[in-house]
């Protein structure tokens, strides 16, 4: 396999691989602002859930049990900050930014003895069977929490476009006169929203310390769940897209290590940076003559 393929092939594997984390925690937050709410806490439960699954896994023996147990974890943490932004005179970013803080200082505390401890890891779907090479068969081993994340997109998608909770929650997210008036209950609909956002970011972090990098350390998230803000913009707040745009997330992470891969060692750091370089790119792009009003739920607080 020449060196072409060889970059192609390590980066198909490499964004699928990167790019799950992204979509778990960008559906969790376009779940979160189709009410009206932003919720940067989701940094927080990224980090929260990979921690909680990598310990539950450890402890019972069960990575699946690992992966229910970050879910619950999100949805607590995400519950909490829905709760307290439901008061008056709260701001849903400074709330974030606390939440954000609280759940990695909170993960950083209680996972300090499972730094070392070897978990059960989540087991990888083989897509790479037509190759001939085992490196790269094994290359293109997919989480089912990739498959499971791109289940949740389309079904996102068809829980805001034909069901009444659905409804329900974009008409509180774009207007909370129109909400007011139609006797919707606003702040149980956006603490609902948050803390299943925030369960659905959990999951993301299941991904990193279960299946890649498959391991629990305090530097695992990176800043993926504050990048998956702009990937929500980019995605103009449609969980199909969202698997687009994550895909393209996961793509540019993983630049560096596929041409390592074949021996180009040229600004080994900047193609490191490429995912921030991405989301700097992204947000300039989507700010643009105000293209990133559009598709925007008219009650988030960027956009007042």
């Amino acid at each position: 396999m020449d060196s072409l393929a060889t970059v192609i092939v390590a980066m198909l594997a490499g964004s699928l691989r990167v790019s799950t984390p992204f979509l778990f925690v960008s559906l969790g937050e376009c779940l979160t602002e189709k009410s009206g709410r932003i919720n940067l806490g989701n940094e927080g439960a990224l980090v929260l859930g990979a921690m909680v699954a990598y310990a539950t896994s450890y402890e019972t023996g069960s990575p699946w049990c690992g992966v229910l147990a970050a879910a619950f974890a999100g949805l607590l943490l995400g519950g909490l900050h829905g709760a307290i932004c439901s008061m008056t005179r709260i701001n849903d970013v400074a709330m974030g930014i606390a939440f954000m803080l609280a759940g990695t200082g909170i993960a950083f505390f209680f996972g300090k003895p499972y730094v070392q401890p070897s978990a059960p890891l989540l087991p990888g779907i083989p897509f790479g069977f037509w190759l001939e090479s085992p490196r790269f068969a094994n290359a293109l081993m997919v989480s089912p929490l990739f498959i499971l994340g791109v289940a949740a997109a389309f079904a996102l998608h068809w829980f805001f476009r034909t069901t009444r909770m659905g409804l329900r929650i974009r008409i509180v997210g774009d207007s909370q006169d129109a909400a007011l008036a139609l006797g919707l209950p606003i702040n149980r609909t956006r603490l609902l929203a948050t803390g299943c956002g925030s369960a659905l970011a959990g999951i993301g972090g299941a991904f990193l310390s279960l299946c890649y990098p498959g391991s629990w350390n305090e530097g695992l998230s990176s800043g993926q769940g504050l990048m998956a803000v702009a990937l929500v913009v980019f995605a103009r707040w449609n969980p199909i897209n969202c698997v687009y745009a994550s895909l393209l997330f996961g793509a540019a992470g993983a630049l560096g290590p596929s041409l390592q891969t074949v021996g180009f060692t040229w600004g080994y750091y900047l193609f490191y940076a490429a995912p921030y370089v991405v989301t700097l790119v992204v947000l300039i792009i989507t700010a643009k003559g105000g293209q990133s009003l559009r598709g925007m739920p008219g009650q988030l607080s960027i956009g007042r």
